[in-house]
């Protein structure tokens, strides 16, 4: 793979499910062997100063829990324009900036990844805790094998 490839994890470790990108930040290091082209990073819950970051990358996995009206623990794909129209639909944020704030801040800067995805998973519970709800536990390797699948095929074809 040429040029980074960040892997962003998004959430708040203090609520319960909110934690689960960090979880899978943790599970893909252990099982991931060191590569200078990967870049994890724990982005917490969000701020502006994660623009440089997405610019620096050429490929971009964003992994967070996300209400998509799935029962909890179930993991979906977005990829490319699919991710986009999916931050649109939900760009509101509790955090001081959303997810789609940084990538039209990218997009306005000629600095958007040409490759993109978000891996959402399905929180079953938001409130102080610092323990996965089970559903959603689970669901952490499932993330894990789809970071690792589109990886490969990335690998594979040609960027954009």
């Amino acid at each position: 793979m040429s040029g980074d490839t960040l892997i962003l994890g998004l959430g708040n470790v203090l609520l319960t499910d909110e934690a689960v990108a960090a979880a899978v930040l943790q599970a893909l290091a252990e099982q991931t062997p060191p590569d200078p082209d990967l870049t994890l990073l724990d982005g917490g819950t969000l701020s502006f100063t994660l623009a440089g970051p997405i610019a620096a990358a050429r490929q971009m996995i964003v992994v967070d829990a996300a209400a998509m009206g799935d029962p909890p623990g179930s993991v979906r794909l977005f990829e490319g324009a699919t991710m986009d129209a999916q931050l649109r639909r939900h760009a509101s944020s509790v955090h001081e900036v959303s997810l789609a704030d940084l990538i039209d801040i990218a997009r306005l800067t000629d600095s958007l990844p040409a490759r993109r995805a978000l891996i959402g998973i399905e929180p079953g519970r938001v409130d102080w805790g610092d323990t996965l709800t089970p559903a959603v536990a689970a669901a952490v390797p499932t993330a894990v094998a789809m970071i690792q699948e589109l990886l490969a095929r990335w690998r594979v074809a040609p960027a954009p």
